[in-house]
């Protein structure tokens, strides 16, 4: 058990916390949610005590252990990669190094074998003899080749550095397990690896994350840190998400009798409990859920962007026609080649591929920010589309620019009443409001920045959507808009995203990019990573490459 009592914190005039009080129990996973700038990642470094709180204090029941996942991702460059993930349980690492000292000793004396002995015992009892093999396994399921286990960490891709070190957070099977962002630089598959070990888990998890797929399949709670509180709810993020929206709909509904409210809210638990008794983390979300009533759903404070696209006039027949593109990256290595496929009217496009150089480079080509080696393109004329780059740094030059004046400059020339109110209108939908307006661009975060991309979007009333890793540096608010404006938009879309959940739910028709030509299928996103003769195409097309989803 994990104890919080009375935490608080803060900087400067800034309250982070107030009097918090929580308690984290054996056998659950808990997702920590939040705006961005609300203090989750703070409120991780109070728990595993990297940053002492103003007041208040963190209980762990003695004897349990806690592992983190370092966010230094230098501190073992000296270290080889085998060696940093057994690392992660330090007492057994200092005990294998204290035994092998003294056997190393030139004058091995009596007394030396007696204490070597209550070592091996010691190392015995924490897993020691199967310690190599069982962090090996832990490399090979998070995609770190074998070749690289007696590697220095210094010599790794800075991806596979943040594999290593999740691997070492995970080795020994913590009984507090703290993890930030643990998704970051994952493919689909090592993911889904992740998704079912953490299922599995039978401690305390406590994770922050983005990824709302991710913390649907692992989550039994959620920590929901607004307003200086944290409070926890039972189920996963989308049972915290629907219901929190279905409670102040009914706080709303002044028609709506008593009654009948309690027996929508009751008929809700009832539907997500069954669905999570499907789920890979069966016994304990169902569990969980069966013992919820219904006094512990509350409405959300959150404060939502409401991302609307209007289409100007709907597409024509004729929308995107691309024959046999083709592109190299700058190393000579083949992005892709022989493109050739039609946009047709009613397409929702998820773009994937094994590098996401590919993916960018092919969304800017046909934006006309790049050229293609071979091959073209062609736009039908009703098409008006807006893209969402991947990197928006060309956008935000002229950093004395206040929002206003930034987002004026693209104003479409079919728009003629260009005032403040309607400007301040599409800001405002970004939660951009009041003096917010008047701040200079130099001074934006990248969610801010990315909110600002999507105002100059919805400008344009496009009927065709282009999308290069939107949800990059939004909150789970924004994400969430932004995923069901696009599932409510009447238009076209193109979308590459690292959000198993915005394909999975936008998404009518998959189209993958490989070196040797594309693999394109009308279906869903999940239904083309389990579809059988997909990975046959594309064991075919990759060779012996492994497959990383957009």
């Amino acid at each position: 058990m994990v104890k919080v009592n009375n935490v608080t914190l803060s900087f400067g005039k800034r309250v982070l916390f107030d009097e918090v009080n929580l308690t984290f129990n054996k056998g659950n996973c808990y997702g920590v949610i939040g705006a961005n700038g609300a203090g989750k990642s703070t409120f991780l470094k109070i728990l595993s005590g990297e940053i002492e709180p103003n007041k208040g204090s963190v209980e762990i029941s003695p004897g349990l252990r806690m592992a983190v996942l370092n966010q230094n991702h230098f501190e073992f460059d000296e270290s080889t990669v085998l060696n940093s993930v057994l690392m992660g349980h330090s007492k057994m690492w200092e005990t294998m190094q204290e035994k092998d000292s003294i056997y190393m000793k030139p004058d091995f004396s009596e007394e030396d074998g007696i204490k070597a002995g209550e070592l091996e015992a010691d190392f015995g009892e924490m897993g020691g003899y199967t310690a190599e093999s069982d962090a090996a396994a832990l490399l090979s399921g998070l995609d770190v080749p074998e070749s690289y286990h007696q590697s220095l960490m210094k010599e790794l891709p800075g991806a596979m550095k943040v594999r290593v070190l999740l691997a070492q957070a995970l080795f020994g099977n913590p009984d507090v397990l703290i993890l930030d962002e643990p998704t970051n630089d994952l493919n689909v598959e090592t993911v889904g690896w992740l998704e079912n070990v953490l299922a599995d888990y039978e401690n305390i998890v406590i994770v922050v994350s983005h990824d709302r797929h991710f913390l649907d399949a692992v989550c039994t709670h959620v920590a929901d840190v607004d307003r200086q509180k944290i409070k926890i709810y039972t189920g996963n993020y989308s049972f915290w998400y629907e219901s929190s929206q279905l409670m102040a709909r009914q706080l709303t509904d002044k028609n709506k009798k008593t009654e009948e409210k309690r027996q929508a809210l009751l008929e809700f638990i009832a539907r997500f409990s069954a669905n999570a008794s499907k789920s890979k983390q069966a016994t304990s979300r169902k569990k969980a859920l069966e013992k919820l009533t219904i006094e512990e759903i509350e409405p959300s404070n959150r404060r939502y962007p409401g991302i609307i696209y209007k289409q100007q006039r709907e597409v024509g027949n004729q929308i995107l026609n691309v024959e046999s593109l083709a592109k190299k990256a700058e190393d000579g290595r083949q992005l892709f080649s022989k493109v050739n496929f039609t946009v047709n009217k009613g397409d929702k496009i998820a773009m994937v591929s094994h590098d996401h150089l590919a993916l960018t480079s092919f969304l800017e080509i046909i934006n006309g920010a790049a050229k293609a080696d071979r091959g073209k393109y062609e736009w039908g004329t009703t098409v008006t589309y807006a893209y969402l780059p991947n990197d928006n740094s060309a956008f935000f030059v002229d950093k004395d620019l206040n929002l206003m004046d930034w987002l004026r400059q693209f104003v479409p020339p079919h728009v003629t009443d260009v005032d403040e109110p309607f400007l301040r209108g599409f800001l405002g939908k970004m939660l951009f409001s009041g003096d917010e307006v008047m701040k200079k661009i130099s001074v934006l975060s990248g969610g801010e920045k990315v909110r600002c991309m999507i105002s100059r979007m919805m400008l344009q009333d496009p009927n065709v959507v282009i999308l290069d890793e939107p949800t990059n540096h939004l909150d789970l608010e924004s994400i969430q808009a932004f995923n069901e404006s696009m599932i409510n938009f009447r238009g076209i879309v193109l979308v590459t995203s690292h959000d198993h959940t915005f394909m999975q739910t936008v998404a009518n028709r998959i189209i993958e990019l490989t070196p040797n030509g594309i693999i394109d299928r009308l279906m869903s996103f999940d239904e083309y990573l389990e579809n059988e003769r997909v990975k046959q195409i594309r064991e075919e097309l990759h060779g012996n490459e492994r497959y990383e989803a957009a």
